[in-house]
């Protein structure tokens, strides 16, 4: 693997130092190791251990810098044949995340710090895999920045014990009792408090050394001075030393009897603990944040209450006057340490974060509508499924509230989304609200089988990297992964794997399902009882209607009724299908036929209700209209009447489908109304049960 990790600078921190643990281990494991950063003091030894530095000035807060940058880093991606790019910080993570998306490569955070819910810092959430700290940043990133639980990975900071050696707290315990505060004196690290409580603890405690080690950033060097007034006024100058920056972290550790951690606001991690304890120093921390994951209270070590001095000096003056149990808290810490925080179980854990990145995707097949294109789309689904097995793809897929029934029960997908768009989620509002419901959910890859504007919108605002669908001038250009829709005289499912031959997926099986349950199967069963069918007779269904707007697909009364009468005559019994809607056509059909007891079904069946019916007659008669759909995929032999649409294009390859239609000057006209509906009303009577003999006979 090629990791390119983007951080602001690097100088003294614990996010630069887990950087260069982090760039050493790939390097010594076989991987490239490349960091990108405004530069600073630890860039040679970044380059000692064999990773690459670039220097950009990523670390800038400006939004014409980070713009301009954005296709410096992309060239960089390229150039070294980035597989995945870590943002370890929020500014960063702005030019990374897009010049990912230039690049189409994966992208990584980690969450160093509890974020404030604030624009700049949304990047930290939009990796495909968001590394925290602890509980509390993953619980943090979860609930303030609507990340989903799959994309959260836990891999606490580490500590190295080559460098942090452990020595007994009971061995180094002198006349002198050092108790010292590591970190950047700001006012959120709590130095104030310390202080405060360094006071109490002095006069219980005469031998008494306070050491602050750390320095301030030049725009809290006024909240230093303020620190050093104070240690004055409190008379503890003679006590305190202010020891500034410290390389030499470890040597620091040896010399010190208690680590004091006095963060005020939540803290990601607190790496000082797990460094302190490493090398065998008792820990008083402020129960903060990621604190409470490294430390439990009274075992291995001590919590108190955050801006509470009193407590706090209690808590170091425990560990002062016992020396036995001193001793126990460390040694308990140590144990831990060894067992959950050590370099090579982070590193070996972020590879495992690497590797999955790379080797586990998730797929959103888009297809609002309508029924039957649903229904067309399960033999891509199969394919899309035998190509992307489970053990390494979840395949999701968006269906309209009206279609979702036909795919409960489907085998090929992971999880089934529904979209409502005729009311939660009509018009902008809807779409915007949609695809900040998608982002979250991480999908690498969408397969547009809907290809209007509506999807490729929801497609390119959910933040999909891969996005496939035809270019049909339908804000296509939305998409990066497209092939022209050219329109061809080819039936729909070939149509589907046009599209699908740029992800590999080659048309071996056109055969279309359905997955109607036992309780939809026994309720035909009763329905039909019910009509005194016999066992034996002979039944064929008729499909009255296409849809209420596509009246020009339907065959009109008269022949319908004709059809039914020759029927009867033979002794077949008719089943009419069709919605609520079509019930006062089917009442004046049964009415108007003499010679055939007919079944009316119209609106008494759900979806896959109907498809179990279908499945029971020998032969089915319909318009241009989902049930020709639903009698391909239960493999009931059907005659399809075509009048104004184009039988090659939406008629699935079948053995056992008859077309009958018209090749009029005027067809295909594709218009839902009609003046005269001639294309229908010249397929006769005749033709039609040739039709069905033809396929009964051959049954």
């Amino acid at each position: 693997m090629n990791i390119l990790q983007v951080l602001p600078e690097l100088n003294v921190g614990g996010v630069e130092t887990g950087t260069i643990d982090l760039a050493k281990y790939l390097v010594r494991s076989g991987h490239k190791a490349v960091v990108v950063s405004g530069g600073g003091a630890l860039v040679k030894d970044l380059e000692a251990v064999g990773a690459v530095h670039y220097c950009l000035p990523v670390e800038k807060k400006s939004v014409f810098s980070m713009l301009k940058l954005i296709p410096g880093l992309a060239e960089i991606i390229k150039k070294e044949e980035i597989d995945i790019v870590h943002a370890r910080s929020r500014m960063p993570a702005w030019i990374a995340y897009f010049a990912s998306r230039r690049t189409k490569t994966v992208f990584i955070t980690t969450c160093h710090g509890y974020y404030s819910k604030h624009i700049f810092s949304f990047p930290m959430a939009w990796g495909k895999r968001v590394i925290a700290l602890s509980n509390v940043i993953a619980r943090h990133m979860i609930d303030d920045f609507g990340l989903t639980h799959e994309r959260v990975r836990i891999i606490p900071r580490s500590v190295d014990l080559e460098k942090f050696k452990f020595s007994d707290p009971k061995a180094k315990r002198k006349t002198i009792f050092n108790v010292g505060i590591v970190g950047r004196i700001t006012p959120l690290k709590g130095h104030l408090y310390f202080i405060k409580a360094m006071a109490k603890l002095a006069k219980n405690c005469p031998n008494l050394k306070i050491w602050i080690v750390g320095d301030a950033p030049q725009s809290k060097e006024t909240h230093k001075e303020e620190l050093q007034v104070l240690v004055k006024r409190l008379g503890l100058w003679n006590n305190t030393v202010f020891l500034g920056y410290q390389k030499d972290i470890p040597e620091i550790l040896s010399q010190l009897d208690v680590l004091v951690l006095a963060t005020t606001t939540h803290e990601a991690f607190g790496r000082v603990i797990i460094e302190a304890q490493a090398a065998g120093v008792p820990v008083v921390a402020t129960k903060v944040g990621g604190v409470i994951d490294i430390i439990e209270d009274q075992k291995n070590g001590l919590l108190v209450p955050p801006a509470d001095p009193s407590s706090m000096a209690d808590a170091v003056e425990k560990i002062y006057k016992d020396p036995v149990f001193a001793a126990r808290l460390a040694e308990n810490a140590y144990k831990k340490v060894q067992e959950k925080y050590t370099v090579d179980l982070m590193l070996k854990n972020t590879l495992e974060v690497y590797q999955d990145a790379l080797s586990n995707f998730k797929i959103l097949i888009i297809k609002f509508s309508s029924l039957g294109d649903i229904i067309l789309s399960t033999a891509a689904l199969k394919a899309i499924r035998k190509k992307f097995p489970r053990s390494n793809y979840k395949i999701s897929f968006m269906v309209s509230e009206e279609s979702k029934e036909v795919l409960l029960r489907c085998p090929y997908i992971d999880e089934l989304l529904v979209v409502d768009f005729k009311n939660k989620d009509r018009g902008w509002r809807g779409l915007m609200n949609l695809s900040s419901i998608l982002r979250p959910k991480g999908f690498d890859i969408s397969i547009d089988l809907q290809n209007n504007r509506r999807s490729h919108l929801l497609a390119f605002f959910s933040g999909i990297l891969q996005r496939y669908g035809y270019d049909n001038k339908k804000l296509s250009f939305l998409l990066n992964n497209k092939i022209k829709d050219e329109k061809l005289a080819i039936d729909p499912v070939a149509h589907q794997f046009k599209l699908l031959n740029l992800l590999g997926i080659e048309l071996k099986n056109e055969e279309l399902e359905l997955w109607p349950s036992q309780e939809d199967e026994e309720y035909i069963n009763d329905f039909l009882s019910a009509q005194w069918l016999a066992q034996q007779q002979k039944l064929v269904g008729i499909n009255i209607s296409a849809s209420q707007r596509w009246q020009t697909k339907n065959w009109p009364l008269a022949q319908l009724e004709m059809f039914c009468e020759e029927l009867g005559r033979k002794d077949i019994r008719v089943v009419v299908t069709g919605t609520e809607k079509d019930a006062s056509f089917a009442e004046n059909l049964i009415s108007s036929v003499k010679n055939a007891k007919i079944i009316n079904a119209c609106g008494k069946t759900t979806v896959n209700q109907l498809a179990c019916l279908i499945r029971r007659c020998n032969v089915f008669v319909t318009p241009d209209s989902s049930p020709l759909h639903i009698a391909c995929a239960v493999k009931v032999p059907v005659v399809a009447l075509f009048g104004p649409t184009d039988y090659r294009r939406h008629m699935p390859v079948s053995k056992n489908c008859i077309a009958v239609t018209r090749q009029l000057d005027c067809s295909p006209c594709y218009k839902p109304k009609c003046k005269t509906r001639k294309c229908m009303e010249t397929i006769t009577v005749d033709e039609v049960l040739e039709a069905v003999d033809k396929l009964l006979n051959k049954a």
